[in-house]
């Protein structure tokens, strides 16, 4: 039989998955037609939760975010210690965060205060070579 593709988007002379008819309707075959609720609970706890990256200046730029994905927010709770927070609640406190820091013309460590993460943020800090908080750039990845 040869394969048909008629106005309305619809494939004939398929037989695919075993569909009865050998029609593939393009909701079938539509572009959201895989989600997150369809992937196995294996592959979802391999996906990144949540990441940002915050710009090295914490004045003058808002919340000084440049980039992110399930972070609503970053609060400064000192200097060079930040709370960032999520949108969506990580399911539970047993999540890694992988940080890197950045500041021009410096020797920097960030680090996550693990003592203080909930389902809902994680707290990063930032040091200098000289073991003195400061603020810095950084970013983070948060795996579940």
């Amino acid at each position: 039989m040869p394969i048909t593709i008629n106005g309305s988007g619809t494939v004939t002379g398929i037989t695919a998955g075993g569909l009865p008819d050998g029609v593939i309707t393009t909701d079938d075959i539509a572009a959201n037609a895989v989600t997150y609720a369809k992937i196995g609970t294996t592959e979802q706890g391999q996906l990144c939760k949540a990441w940002i990256r915050k710009n090295s200046g914490f004045d003058g730029l808002g919340n000084g975010i440049m980039g992110s994905y399930n972070v609503s927010s970053i609060t400064q709770l000192s200097t060079g210690r930040f709370q960032v927070n999520f949108t969506n609640a990580i399911s539970d406190t047993n999540y890694a965060v992988v940080l890197g820091g950045f500041r021009l013309n410096s020797d920097v460590v960030a680090g996550e205060d693990a003592s203080n993460r909930t389902t809902t943020y994680c707290t990063v800090v930032s040091y200098n070579i000289s073991q003195t908080r400061f603020d810095m750039g950084f970013s983070a990845a948060i795996f579940r």
